[in-house]
């Protein structure tokens, strides 16, 4: 039987983010990207996640298609199930934070109530807000999966841009307008601020 007083000291506190950021080599955050369905949140996270690969840093994605079907399948699309949804998620990333990992999170996330309570949860200097902004006709002219027609159909209630609001951020920590721009140059846009806060100075 293990005998719990012969337990070396250095075992007797449990291993924190700093240990883990200096194992990693690199420091952990939560990107945060907010938009319209179909602003390009998804396309921009991928490519960021892949950059970052490849310069060796360790990365977490979170987006609906992991979410939904796991974690949140139990969940609809109702304002109370919206709100448990985000604190669910930031639940999540906070947990990837504290590994030390990147985590980076692509949820349109509509109103700022939501966005801010997933703040509080993460806390303020390692949540990173960036607004993936495209006009609605944009958006709904691109309509990868279809969701748009749908709620023009009234077959989905309450979706964002359509018949709920979205609340754009006020001061994010970028923005990232994708009607005007291209994928490369909003990937290389958001590496350019973000990967001084993660890797060691």
């Amino acid at each position: 039987m293990l005998q719990m007083e012969h337990i070396h000291p250095i075992f007797d506190r449990i291993l924190g983010r700093e240990d883990k950021e200096k194992l990693l080599g690199q420091r952990g955050r939560v990107l945060w990207l907010t938009g319209l369905s179909g602003s390009g949140k998804s396309t921009i996270a991928a490519a960021l996640e892949r950059r970052l690969y490849e310069q060796g840093l360790l990365t977490a994605l979170l987006d609906g298609d992991n979410i939904r079907s796991g974690i949140n399948n139990n969940l609809g699309f109702s304002p109370a199930d919206r709100q448990e949804n985000i604190r669910r998620i930031a639940e999540v990333a906070r947990l990837f934070l504290q590994c030390g990992l990147i985590c980076i999170c692509s949820f349109v996330s509509p109103t700022r109530a939501i966005r801010n309570q997933a703040r509080h949860l993460i806390g303020e200097d390692d949540f990173l807000e960036v607004y993936v902004n495209a006009p609605l006709e944009v958006c709904e002219a691109r309509d990868v999966k279809g969701l748009y027609k749908k709620a023009r159909a009234g077959e989905i209630k309450q979706f964002t841009g359509i018949d709920a609001p979205f609340e754009a951020p006020e001061a994010p920590f970028l923005e990232l307008n994708t009607a005007q721009n291209d994928l490369q140059h909003c990937v290389d846009l958001l590496y350019g601020r973000l990967i001084g806060l993660v890797t060691p100075g």
